[in-house]
């Protein structure tokens, strides 16, 4: 099974209101949900480096009326890189983007900087490499490892979500 967006946003804190980063938001998948669950008094910055992917979501995000989504071309792993002021953001989402990442600890210390104290970040990536789906072996973050990373970025452990056959997903909240 792979990623089932609404099953792990439902394991998910997210209320209305909230202002939520997608870091790694591709063409928002879980962008357009979370503008969803946040509604029109939230709001949503879909962050990418890719920026033709980032004009699609925005394109998208017109086409279905949803307004609460900030698109922000930037660079995710460098500190400062979302461009975002510190503690902006009540939710991180972060799915599928930690392999891709080639400075993995400012990635997170990124997260952890524009969430603000109090705050959760959710983290889901591919658990192998299967056959030529998701990352090659040399790329994918084991579980222990991506918790480790997060954990001596600053954040606590507070739970592990089920994210599907081939990811794990966390749920880390920052003091």
């Amino acid at each position: 099974m792979f990623l089932e967006p609404e099953k792990n946003l439902a394991q998910f804190h997210i209320d209305p209101g909230m202002k939520v980063a997608d870091m790694g938001a591709g063409v928002g998948y879980y962008a357009f949900l979370i503008a969803e669950l946040v509604g029109p008094s939230g709001k949503v910055y879909a962050l990418d480096v890719v920026k033709d992917l980032l004009e699609k979501l925005k394109s998208d995000a017109v086409a279905r009326n949803l307004n609460n989504i900030e698109v922000v071309w930037c660079d995710l792993d460098e500190i400062n890189g979302t461009t975002l002021h510190d503690y902006t953001v009540d939710r991180v989402v972060i799915t599928n983007t930690l392999f891709q990442m080639e400075n993995k600890d400012n990635f997170i210390k990124e997260a952890y900087r524009i969430l603000k104290p109090k705050g959760k970040m959710m983290l889901v990536d591919w658990s192998d490499s299967y056959a030529g789906l998701g990352p090659t072996v040399g790329e994918v973050v084991k579980p222990d490892a991506a918790r480790v990373l997060c954990e001596h970025s600053g954040f606590v452990f507070e739970k592990e979500i089920s994210a599907g056959d081939h990811h794990y997903g966390f749920v880390f909240k920052k003091n």
